[in-house]
C-alpha cells in the first residue's frame, strides 16, 4: 500500500516563527520580559489622538527597535495613541499585514516578541497607548495550512479576500475560541491597550451573540476590569448598534468606529475627486460633512447610490468619541493606484481648513504616518508572495482599478506599481530627513498648533459628552456646534466654497480659539479655506 505523505506545519497558535510562515515554530517563554512600566493602566478614550503606522515602512530599518526611537517625536507633537497595522506573521519579507496566517506570532521581519514588548513599553513610558489592528475575517492566500488539516475552520461563504471564517457552522465553537483567545493574548501578554477589528462587515456570523460581541465582552470582562482597554471597529455598514453606551456613558461593546463619512466628505471638498465611492459625497458634500461631524454618520439609513442600498443607522445619540475621524489612513492612501497622499491632491487653503475640522472636532482624530509633515513618499500596496500568487495579486489589482475612469484604458493600468516588487515597499518607507526641511515644516507646525489648541481648550471637557451636536450649512460654509461636558458651547465654522462669505456671530462673550478676518464685533468675513473656532462658557 502507498503511504500517505506527511506534511509538517507550524503551530497555528505559534508565538514565534523566526524562519517565516513555512518554517518551524519557536518556543517562547512569555515570562522572561521584565516590564519597565508594569503599573501602566492606559488612558481614557476621549484623550486619544491616534497615529497609525506600519512598522516596516515607518523607518528605513523597518523594525520595532527603530520605530521605538522615533516615539519621542510623536509624543512631543501631541500624539497619545499609536495604532499598528497588523503584525500576525505573513508570507515573505514585506506585507501590509492583512495577509497574516499565524495570528499569534509577530512577523519575524520586524524583530522578536521581546522587541515588540520593548516598543510597547517605550510608548507607555511616554504616555502613549498602543493599539493593534487585527484581521479576523480571512487568512492570507499563502502559508495558511489550516485548510490541509482543519477544513472545518472555514465556511463555504467567500469574502473579497478568500474563504470566510466558520464562526457559526458545525465545529465553530473551537474557531470562535481561537479568535477570542487571540484578542485576549495581545492585550494580556503584550499589554496592548486595545484592538482595531478589521472589516467586521465581512465577518459572516449569524450567531447571537456574534463574534464581534463575544470578543468585546471578553475584553471588558477580562483585562478591561483592571485596565482601560479599547475596541475600535472598521464597519462600512455604519451600524451604530455596536457603539451604544450604558447610563453612565460607558461603551457596552465597542469603544469607537472608523468614520469613513468624515474622510470621504473632506476628501471631496479638498480635492474635488468624485470617482468610485466618493460619488456619494459629491452631492451636498458640505452638508454631509456637517452631519458627520455633528452626528457621527452622514449616512444613517439613507440610500447610498454607490452601494445601491440603504446604509447606516441613527447615530446622534452617541458621543463624538464613538467615532474616529481622519483625512488619511492606510486604505485611503494605499488603495490609490500611485499611493498619493492628500497634500498632493488637495487645494492647500481648503486642506488647512480640513485639518482644523479634523483636529478640533470632539471626535477622536487619527493621523497616518508622515502626514504630520506632508511626507513626499507614497504609501503603495506591497507584498511578497510566491510567483503564482504574486501574479494573481498584481493582475487582480489592475482589474480593480479599471472600474475607475482614469484607468478604463488597459494601457493606463500598465503604470500601476507591481505590489510584489521590492521597489513598491522601498518607495513607501518614510524619509525622516524631510521632517526638518522648510517645505515640510509648515504642515508640521500647523498640526502641532492645532493639537496644542485641542489640548488647551477642548480635551479637558470631552469626557462626559453624552451625544452628538448640531450643524448648519450655507453654500460652502459649514458650522457645527457641541455642548461640552462643562456645558460650554464649542463651535467650528469652516468655509469650503470658492467665494468669500460673511457670517454673523451670536451675541455674548466667547473665546476665539481660531479667528477669521472680522469686519465687526458680530460679523466675520470668511475667505475660502478660513476657519473660525470659538469656545463659549455655559
Amino acid at each position: 500500500t502507498k503511504s500517505t505523505p506527511s506534511l509538517a506545519v507550524p503551530d497555528p497558535a505559534s508565538r514565534s516563527n523566526p524562519d517565516g510562515v513555512h518554517g518551524a515554530s519557536a518556543v517562547v517563554d512569555p515570562r522572561t520580559y521584565s516590564w519597565r512600566f508594569p503599573d501602566w493602566t492606559g488612558r481614557t478614550w476621549p484623550e486619544a489622538i491616534i497615529y497609525e503606522l506600519h512598522i516596516g515602512a515607518f523607518t528605513a530599518e523597518g523594525s520595532f527597535t527603530a520605530a521605538a526611537q522615533r516615539l519621542p517625536d510623536l509624543a512631543q507633537l501631541g500624539i497619545t495613541a499609536l495604532q499598528l497595522m497588523p503584525l500576525g506573521a505573513f508570507p515573505g519579507k514585506r506585507n501590509w499585514g492583512y495577509d497574516g496566517v499565524l495570528q499569534f506570532a509577530p512577523a519575524a521581519c520586524y524583530g522578536s516578541p521581546e522587541d515588540l514588548k520593548s516598543f510597547i513599553d517605550a510608548a507607555h513610558g511616554l504616555g502613549m497607548m498602543v493599539l493593534l489592528d487585527v484581521v479576523y475575517n480571512h487568512f492570507g492566500p499563502e502559508g495558511n495550512y489550516l485548510h490541509a488539516y482543519c477544513p472545518e475552520f472555514f465556511s463555504a461563504v467567500s469574502t473579497p479576500w478568500g474563504p470566510a471564517i466558520n464562526f457559526d457552522g458545525n465545529h465553530s465553537i473551537a474557531v470562535r475560541d481561537f479568535f477570542v483567545h487571540n484578542a485576549l493574548y495581545w492585550i494580556e501578554e503584550y499589554r496592548f491597550d486595545g484592538l482595531r477589528l478589521d472589516a467586521v462587515h465581512a465577518m459572516q456570523d449569524r450567531s447571537d451573540p456574534n463574534i464581534v460581541c463575544e470578543i468585546a465582552r471578553a475584553l471588558r470582562q477580562g483585562p478591561g476590569r483592571t485596565r482601560r482597554v479599547h475596541l475600535v471597529l472598521e464597519n462600512n455598514g455604519n451600524q451604530a448598534r455596536y457603539l451604544e453606551r450604558d447610563a453612565k456613558g460607558r461603551p457596552l461593546l465597542a469603544t469607537a468606529q472608523w468614520d469613513d463619512d468624515i474622510h470621504h466628505a473632506l476628501h471631496v471638498l479638498t480635492s474635488g475627486e468624485a470617482d468610485g465611492y466618493y460619488a456619494d459625497y459629491a452631492v451636498k458634500p458640505v452638508e454631509k460633512l456637517g452631519r458627520a461631524l455633528a452626528e457621527g454618520f452622514a449616512y444613517q439609513g439613507e440610500r447610498s447610490e454607490f452601494r445601491d442600498r440603504k446604509r447606516g443607522e441613527p447615530s446622534i445619540q452617541l458621543p463624538p468619541a464613538a467615532f474616529v475621524a481622519f483625512l488619511q489612513n492606510h486604505d485611503m492612501v494605499g488603495n490609490r493606484a500611485q499611493g498619493e497622499r492628500i497634500h498632493s491632491l488637495a487645494d492647500p487653503h481648503l486642506l488647512n481648513a480640513a485639518y482644523a475640522c479634523l483636529l478640533l472636532a470632539p471626535e477622536v482624530p487619527m493621523l497616518f504616518m508622515g502626514e504630520e509633515f506632508d511626507a513626499s513618499t507614497p504609501f503603495l500596496f506591497f507584498c511578497d508572495f510566491a510567483a503564482e500568487v504574486a501574479q494573481a495579486v498584481a493582475d487582480g489589482r489592475r482589474r480593480e482599478f479599471q472600474r475607475f475612469a482614469a484607468f478604463a484604458e488597459e494601457s493606463a493600468c500598465a503604470h500601476i506599481p507591481d505590489p510584489n516588487e521590492e521597489s513598491s515597499f522601498a518607495a513607501s518607507q518614510l524619509d525622516w530627513t524631510e521632517r526638518d526641511e522648510p517645505e515640510h515644516q509648515g504642515r508640521l507646525l500647523w498640526i502641532k498648533d492645532l493639537l496644542t489648541l485641542r489640548q488647551r481648550y477642548l480635551a479637558p471637557h470631552l469626557a462626559g459628552i453624552a451625544h452628538g451636536g448640531r450643524y448648519r450649512t450655507d453654500g460652502g460654509v459649514m458650522g457645527a456646534q457641541w455642548k461640552l461636558a462643562n456645558r460650554a458651547l464649542w463651535t467650528i465654522v469652516a468655509h469650503f466654497g470658492s467665494e468669500p462669505a460673511k457670517i454673523v456671530l451670536p451675541p455674548g462673550d466667547m473665546v476665539y480659539v481660531i479667528r477669521a478676518l472680522g469686519t465687526a464685533d458680530s460679523s466675520v468675513r470668511l475667505e475660502p479655506g478660513a476657519v473660525l473656532v470659538t469656545y463659549k462658557s455655559g
